[in-house]
């Protein structure tokens, strides 16, 4: 995605470099798909989706807790055998879940970004049309780590205007 951002940035700076001087554009592109109405919806639907095992999760959370201060009040009446496994058992449902978690946490933003991917070719298509009829000749990326941006004047932020455009339907 960072790839077709930069290409689509320097494909509106070349194609428009006999125009002096340019405008240039802000947006926030995640913030922009999700943002939409499609964005919304998909959100909706992920939350929707992995709410049960977020559930789960808590659950879980609650019984080690549960487990831990149980075995804190009493650790020092067990023998040393019972005491050790009792450790090692909520220790091993403490590495069960941080690893079922951190699954699920990669499963989601595997989805998250299949969402993002599926909306990007009508979404680089609403900027796009967006640059062309507002005259800039190049927009940047607000929320990309690699282009940092540190000021950005009234009127430059185009991430709304995205937002709208893209809703109003296919480009």
């Amino acid at each position: 995605m960072k790839f077709a951002l930069v290409f689509f940035i320097l494909l509106l700076f070349t194609a428009n470099a006999q125009e002096v001087p340019g405008r240039v554009g802000i947006i926030n592109i995640q913030e922009a798909m999700i943002g939409t109405k499609d964005g919304k919806q998909a959100t909706q639907e992920l939350d929707k989706k992995f709410l049960p095992e977020q559930k789960q999760f808590e659950t879980r959370q609650t019984e080690i807790s549960q487990l831990e201060d149980k075995f804190n009040k009493g650790a020092t009446s067990l023998p040393a055998d019972p005491r050790t496994q009792r450790a090692n058992d909520i220790e091993e449902k403490k590495k069960r879940l941080d690893r079922d978690m951190q699954d699920a946490e990669t499963d989601m933003k595997t989805q998250q970004q299949q969402v993002l991917k599926s909306m990007a070719g009508r979404m680089m298509a609403v900027i796009s049309k967006y640059s062309k009829e507002h005259g800039f000749t190049i927009i940047l990326d607000s929320g990309n780590q690699d282009i940092p941006v540190l000021f950005v004047a009234d009127g430059v932020d185009i991430t709304n205007d995205v937002i709208t455009l893209y809703d109003k339907g296919p480009q």
